[in-house]
């Protein structure tokens, strides 16, 4: 049961962030990227969160993105490591705000040569699985799991075979569902799980969101919504069409807890 959340505003050098072509092309338009973040946030409030809205930062492009600069659970919270020098400088931004949150005892970091961003981290259960990726490598897989193992939880490896982050890929719905691409379908860590594999021409809408009993969809992906739906999820459809130009997905915008 999620309670709280953290979102910052996109600012407006949203226009310049970083970006692999992978869901689409062209500049966002930041005036409709503020109203569809406003709507996001609007949707977290109606599903019950206490949401933390920090302002924009325009030294940082991707900031809206806070999923990345850190990893928070129930027990602890990991401030990561980006390899990225124009996202590594968000991860001092958001330490301010983690600390309304958690105790010094329970803010871990992850220092070099680890790197991580936290839209390769999914957690299912009491486990992470951890995307070794372009943005998080092995040394930095490695200091988390040292960390989290103190509380309880566990974490395993998957390899990132496509794109830039391991939820682009593969997302935990509860009740033993995953949304799916082809590739990681075939991955065996995920095989226990009931996994509906996404058609190519939906990929972006594998990064749907589950927030107490109802998942956030993307709008605009017919076929992966009605997945959702024969799966008996109550469903919100979220419009993201300017964030989905840089990479950004319903997860990189809030962090919860």
């Amino acid at each position: 049961m999620f309670t709280k959340a953290i979102t910052r505003k996109p600012c407006k050098a949203l226009v310049d962030g970083i970006t692999t072509s992978m869901f689409g092309e062209g500049t966002p338009d930041y005036g409709k990227a503020l109203k569809q973040h406003s709507k996001y946030v609007s949707t977290l409030k109606e599903l019950g969160l206490e949401v933390t809205e920090l302002e924009g930062d325009e030294r940082y492009p991707d900031s809206c993105f806070v999923e990345d600069p850190a990893v928070v659970m129930e027990k602890c919270a990991i401030i990561t490591n980006s390899p990225e020098k124009s996202r590594n400088g968000e991860r001092y931004e958001i330490l301010d705000t983690i600390k309304k949150f958690y105790e010094d005892s329970q803010i871990f970091f992850i220092d070099s040569p680890g790197t991580m961003e936290g839209g390769d981290v999914m957690k299912v259960g009491n486990h992470f699985f951890i995307g070794q990726s372009d943005r998080t490598n092995a040394e930095g897989a490695e200091q988390f799991n040292d960390i989290v193992t103190k509380f309880g939880y566990t974490s395993s490896t998957v390899p990132v075979t496509e794109g830039l982050h391991l939820k682009d890929f593969v997302i935990y719905l509860e009740n033993n569902n995953m949304l799916v691409s082809s590739a990681m379908n075939n991955e065996p860590a995920f095989d226990k799980f009931n996994k509906f594999v996404v058609d190519s021409d939906e990929l972006y809408a594998i990064n749907s969101m589950y927030i107490n009993g109802t998942v956030l969809v993307p709008d605009g992906y017919p076929k992966t919504l009605k997945i959702i739906e024969d799966l008996g999820y109550p469903v919100k459809l979220v419009e993201t069409d300017e964030f989905r130009k840089i990479d950004g997905s319903l997860t990189c915008l809030s962090l919860r807890f």
